[in-house]
């Protein structure tokens, strides 16, 4: 392949994969083990998932997770922040209306292999609001992953906790990683099943 050609297939959809070329040295993290990298700038990578405002790539056969925050590396833009919208005219904030938000929130929280979300794929067992003395409230999610041991396992749970601490209203967030009851297919929704092909 000449430089021209070549230059050619560069930030082109090429199937559902976005092939891009690194446009300088960018922090990822090795999937699945979790183990932090730094990528090289020109080096070649398939897009092969871009979702909750992350990217998946691969580069010579394996996969990287790579922040929204570095999308420019990728000749990208990050994808704009939502607006979240929890508190009544009156400056109060309503549980319904931040339990709400809560799930909207893990909602955007994938696994970097598999384009469904955390909610959808059945991995939050509870998420459950308390009020606080000052009119905020305190989450605690209980959540698992769908192998014990993964090393994206606590980068997933620390995402969810960012992304609810975002939550206007909530002053404080609990994550909890538990393996009772196991994970299964079963649990996901019927629209991820029918996704993945398991209907």
């Amino acid at each position: 392949m000449n430089a021209r050609s070549e230059e050619a297939t560069m930030n082109k959809p090429h199937g559902d994969v976005l092939e891009v070329r690194l446009t300088r040295d960018c922090p990822a993290v090795l999937v699945p083990w979790g183990t932090p990298v730094t990528l090289e700038a020109g080096d070649y990578a398939q897009v092969t998932q871009r979702l909750g405002g992350t990217f998946t790539v691969m580069i010579n056969g394996s996969l990287y997770r790579i922040p929204g925050s570095e999308a420019d590396a990728l000749g990208l833009e990050a994808d704009a922040a939502q607006d979240i919208v929890t508190q009544a005219a009156d400056g109060s904030y309503g549980k319904e209306a931040v339990e709400a938000a809560a799930w909207n929130q893990l909602a955007t929280c994938y696994d970097p292999e598999i384009p469904i979300d955390i909610v959808n794929l059945g991995l939050v067992y509870a998420c459950e609001l308390t009020p606080l003395a000052d009119g905020r409230f305190r989450i605690d999610v209980r959540m698992t992953l769908t192998a014990p041991g993964c090393g994206m396992g606590m980068m997933i749970a620390e995402e969810a906790k960012q992304k609810l601490e975002d939550i206007p209203g909530v002053a404080e967030v609990n994550v909890e990683l538990v393996w009772d009851p196991p994970w299964s297919r079963e649990m996901m929704s019927e629209g991820a099943r029918l996704e993945m092909g398991l209907l």
